[in-house]
């Protein structure tokens, strides 16, 4: 679904506000979720198969964060564990094939992996 498609503009969007502000006037925190779940369901139009992988992101990422928050001593090493799992996740996804197909034409290997798919927007949800 795009911005400008029309379920985007006349369905996906009312919805979504509409939901957002009935649900607010009772709890801040229904409203938030609401947006949470409004989100996934954008994200999954693209491709359902993703939001595993983008819910599985925001698991690792949750878990990190509290690991930093609640660390007394190892901090910085709670920090660089995340930050490295987020590169690596996005450099799987956006350079895979690249990496493999160019040391196939450089030493002549014949690596097979599967042709890995960019997932929409994984740069964004990464940083």
């Amino acid at each position: 679904m795009l911005f400008n498609s029309l379920e985007f503009i006349f369905l996906y969007l009312p919805a979504t506000l509409l939901g957002f502000f009935l649900l607010g006037r009772w709890r801040r925190d229904l409203a938030a979720a609401w947006l949470a779940v409004a989100s996934l369901v954008f994200y999954a139009w693209w491709s359902p198969i993703y939001v595993g992988l983008l819910l599985a992101s925001i698991a690792c990422n949750y878990f990190l964060g509290l690991r930093i928050a609640h660390s007394i001593s190892y901090k910085r090493v709670w920090l660089i564990v995340a930050v490295t799992a987020n590169l690596l996740t996005l450099c799987y996804f956006k350079y895979a094939n690249f990496f493999v197909a160019n040391v196939d034409a450089l030493f002549g290997f014949d690596w097979q992996i599967a042709n890995v798919v960019l997932p929409l927007g994984i740069s964004f949800f990464t940083f």
